[in-house]
C-alpha cells in the first residue's frame, strides 16, 4: 500500500516532578500511604493531554471491550501456501506469529498489493462512528524491516486505503515511512494502544502506556483494525516476523 507522510506527529512526551523525602515525614505508614496516593494523582494530572479523549493512566477507562471469539481473527496468507507456513498460533500462550518473505505473493491472484503472511482482519467490529480503540502486545525480531505490523483499514474505496499503517524500518516504529513513533522496538513485548476518534478524524498512540503519537487523518465511511506483517516498498529485509498477544477491541459513543 502506498506510504504518506502524516498531517501532524507527536513524539514521546514526559513529565516530572520534584522528588520529596517522604519517608522522613511523621505519620507512620498510614500518613506515607496518603502522601504515595497524592503522588500517584498528581502524575495522573500532571501527565501530557492526548489527542483524544481518554483517561492517560487507564487508556481503556470509559471504553466497553467488544466481543473478539476465534472466529473474528480472519487470516489472509499468500495464496500458493498453505496457512501453517506463515502463521502459527499457540493456544497455551496465546500468542500469535507471522512471518513472510520479500518475495511471497499477495493473499489472492487479483490484488495488488504487497505480500503478506496471515495478516488478521478483526471482522465483526467494522466502524463508522464513535471512538475505537486497539490494544495488544508486540514483538518483532530484531532484523525485521519494511513491514506494516498494525493498521486501520478502510472498508470503503476511498482516496486510501488506509487510516493508520504502524512501519517498522531498522528497529523504528513509524507511521507510515515518516515519523518515529517508538524506537528499539526490536526484541522485547510492548503494549500497544491505538485509539481512533473517527468524529475528529484523529487517531493517537501509545507505547507501553506513554503517548507517542497524535495525528490527524483521513475520514472514510467504515474502518477495521489489521496486525500482522504486510511487506512495504523500501528497506525490505528478506523475512519479516512479528509475534502478537492479549489483543483486544473497545469502543464507547460520544
Amino acid at each position: 500500500m502506498p506510504s504518506r507522510t502524516p498531517v501532524e506527529s507527536h513524539r514521546p512526551l514526559s513529565s516530572t516532578m520534584a522528588s520529596s523525602s517522604l519517608h522522613a515525614l511523621a505519620g507512620g505508614s498510614v500518613r506515607t500511604a496518603t502522601l504515595l496516593g497524592l503522588v500517584i494523582i498528581l502524575l495522573c494530572v500532571l501527565a501530557p493531554a492526548p489527542a483524544v479523549a481518554v483517561d492517560g493512566c487507564n487508556l481503556t477507562a470509559g471504553f466497553v471491550q467488544v466481543d473478539l471469539p476465534e472466529g473474528n481473527y480472519v487470516v489472509q496468507s499468500p495464496y500458493d501456501v498453505p496457512e501453517n507456513q506463515r502463521y502459527s498460533y499457540d493456544v497455551a500462550t496465546g500468542v500469535r506469529t507471522f512471518w513472510v518473505y520479500a518475495d511471497d505473493k499477495p493473499f489472492n491472484t487479483v490484488t495488488l498489493t504487497n505480500p503478506r503472511a496471515e495478516e488478521v482482519r478483526l471482522s465483526g467490529h467494522d466502524y463508522s462512528s464513535g471512538i475505537w480503540q486497539f490494544e495488544g502486545y508486540g514483538y518483532v525480531p530484531s532484523g525485521t524491516s519494511g513491514t506494516s505490523v498494525m493498521q486501520i483499514h478502510n472498508v470503503d474505496a476511498g482516496a486510501r486505503a488506509t487510516t493508520l499503517m504502524l512501519h517498522v524500518y531498522n528497529g523504528t516504529l513509524r507511521f507510515y515511512s515518516g515519523a518515529a513513533v517508538e524506537d528499539g522496538i526490536y526484541d522485547r513485548w510492548f503494549r500497544l494502544n491505538v485509539v481512533h476518534d473517527v468524529g475528529a478524524s484523529t487517531v493517537a498512540v501509545y507505547v507501553d502506556g506513554a503517548p507517542t503519537l497524535a495525528a490527524n487523518v483521513t475520514p472514510s465511511a467504515s474502518h477495521y483494525f489489521k496486525f500482522g506483517v504486510y511487506v512495504q516498498h523500501h528497506d525490505v529485509s528478506p523475512r519479516v516476523e512479528s509475534r502478537w498477544r492479549n489483543v483486544t477491541v473497545y469502543t464507547k459513543p460520544y
